[in-house]
């Protein structure tokens, strides 16, 4: 991912070279000539780059058909330099078993780390002395290769775990965008409708009415300020209306635009899921703000009931107007309230109804059946 942990890497791979001491060893005082030394020491060289560029890209998914033939590279050159130079090449058997498990997937590997050390063992047998190194370095050739299978499941699964991590990071700054544009269209909608109609109000009053218009000019202050307190608890996560307190506020938007409003009394919801409740406060908002908005309405109902469903206990909200309907699609307002709603586990209705709109909002709830009625 940087370079540091390339480096690390790096430096863990290059560690387990070491054990070539035997190969160098027999290059600087196994008495060869000096072209073939020279020879030998470019086809270590060679083997070891091969070898790290194999191993040190493990992970990074490359096709088997590559895996495969650089493995096939590498036994090749073990052949050639343990048949040509001596038993003490035979160690580089050890690095193609290695690599096998590192770079193939374990239904391939199984038989590719067997494979190295027949080769191993076929090698050893057709060289002069080599059966002496055989037991030395047939079971760490076979145990290294199925390790290092562990170790490839262990990388890949660093990097799903990666990949998963940043997948719920994506997948929770989008949670929170929707939730900030959910509160702030409802925020913002209630309050500033009411905000509207009171400055209308206002603007009828002057001059005749210089009182009235004075008390409706402190209500947009009161509602300005409070929704610049909503917006800053919605920013910050905090916010949770209250039912009750979304019933009065109702009264007074409904009231405020001409809407003669039917609301139920004081709700008892000692018993509701404080969820459920803050899901229903919102739906209640955006029916209010949509009937004030929209439908032109004379007339408002709202009702809360406890009711006894196949399903359980539910608390249902219905808004219910005589306007001319808020349109036969869902809008971003009743968009989100959806899934507010659904998030709660609860469902939404919403449509025309008769000559007017009605929007029926349940949530489940542990209280009674009916116990609730309308004002």
């Amino acid at each position: 991912m940087n370079r540091r942990q390339r480096a690390v890497k790096a430096l863990w791979t290059g560690i387990w070279l070491v054990y070539l001491s035997a190969p160098v060893t027999d290059l600087l005082h196994g008495g060869h000539s000096a072209g073939v030394r020279v020879l030998g020491w470019i086809g270590l060289a060679a083997f070891v780059t091969w070898y790290m560029l194999l191993v040190f890209r493990t992970g990074r998914g490359e096709r088997n058909a590559v895996v495969l033939g650089s493995l096939g590279v590498l036994a090749a050159q073990s052949t050639l330099l343990a048949l040509t130079l001596g038993r003490e090449w035979l160690v580089l058997f050890v690095y193609v078993s290695i690599a096998s498990g590192a770079a193939l997937p374990l239904r391939m590997a199984r038989w590719t780390i067997p494979a190295a050390c027949a080769l191993l063992t076929a090698v050893a047998l057709a060289t002069h002395g080599g059966n002496s190194f055989l037991a030395g370095l047939l079971i760490p050739a076979l145990l290294g290769g199925f390790a290092m299978t562990g170790v490839r499941e262990l990388v890949r699964t660093t990097i799903a775990l990666r990949e998963a991590r940043a997948t719920v990071a994506q997948l929770a700054a989008n949670e929170e965008r929707l939730r900030l544009a959910r509160d702030l269209h409802d925020l913002l909608g209630h309050s500033l409708s009411l905000i509207t109609l009171k400055s209308e109000l206002a603007g009828r009053m002057l001059p005749d009415h210089p009182d009235k218009a004075a008390r409706q000019v402190a209500d947009i202050e009161r509602v300005s300020r409070q929704a610049l307190v909503d917006v800053r608890e919605a920013v910050t996560g905090y916010r949770r209306p209250r039912l009750s307190a979304e019933l009065a506020g109702a009264g007074v938007a409904l009231t405020a635009a001409g809407v003669t409003a039917d609301l139920p009394a004081e709700p008892d919801l000692t018993v509701v899921p404080e969820e459920s409740e803050t899901a229903l406060a919102w739906a209640l908002r955006e029916a209010v703000t949509n009937v004030v908005r929209h439908s032109g309405a004379r007339r408002c109902t709202v009702e809360l009931l406890h009711r006894q469903t196949l399903d359980g206990p539910v608390l249902e909200l219905t808004v219910e107007d005589d306007g001319s309907g808020a349109g036969d699609g869902y809008g971003n307002g009743l968009t989100g309230l959806h899934e507010r709603l659904t998030t709660a586990s609860g469902t939404l209705e919403a449509g025309p109804v008769g000559q007017g709109f009605r929007l029926v909002a349940r949530v489940p709830s542990a209280g009674r059946a009916d116990v609730g009625s309308p004002a």
